[in-house]
């Protein structure tokens, strides 16, 4: 049996999926704002849909891959919540999400992962900061140790 865990572009942009098999967890539904999205996931629930807490091992493990491909100050909580949901059904699981940081966790978990509007990520990436004034390198943060100016996020090689 598949499970679609859904973020909040399925219920935003009104993905056609089978409801009974759509499993989202609860701060999904806090990003909800128009009538139209709250409607979609309404008609959900009563169809079968399910939230679900996502397991907290889970989240750390996703936390982890974040860090290492440096897409953690890119996830918001939600973001994590979803990728713990479907990293704990495993392969039963396909995640739909447009967010290009999702997708790229989910693809170094091996999480199958399925746009929802948008385009597939292509490559998986392992991002870096640059200095936008002397071009030094860093791994976090967002003003230069060195000179002070601001850090711009930038591919730092595919994984």
């Amino acid at each position: 049996m598949v499970y679609y865990i859904a973020d909040s572009a399925v219920f935003i942009m009104g993905k056609d999926l089978d409801p009974g098999m759509i499993i989202t967890v609860s701060s999904v539904v806090e990003e909800l704002r128009s009538p139209e999205a709250s409607l979609r996931f309404e008609l959900a629930l009563e169809g079968g849909a399910r939230v679900e807490l996502p397991d907290p091992a889970m989240r750390k493990k996703v936390l982890k891959v974040a860090r290492d491909t440096r897409d953690a100050e890119e996830l918001s909580a939600t973001d994590i919540d979803i990728l713990s949901k479907a990293l704990e059904y495993g392969n039963e699981a396909v995640l739909f999400s447009d967010d290009y940081a999702v997708q790229n966790v989910a693809e170094v978990l091996g999480i199958k992962v399925m746009p929802v509007v948008q385009k597939k990520i292509r490559d998986v990436l392992q991002w870096e900061k640059e200095c936008t004034g002397c071009r030094r390198r860093f791994d976090t943060g967002e003003v230069c140790e060195v000179c002070g100016c601001t850090l711009k996020k930038r591919r730092k090689r595919k994984i």
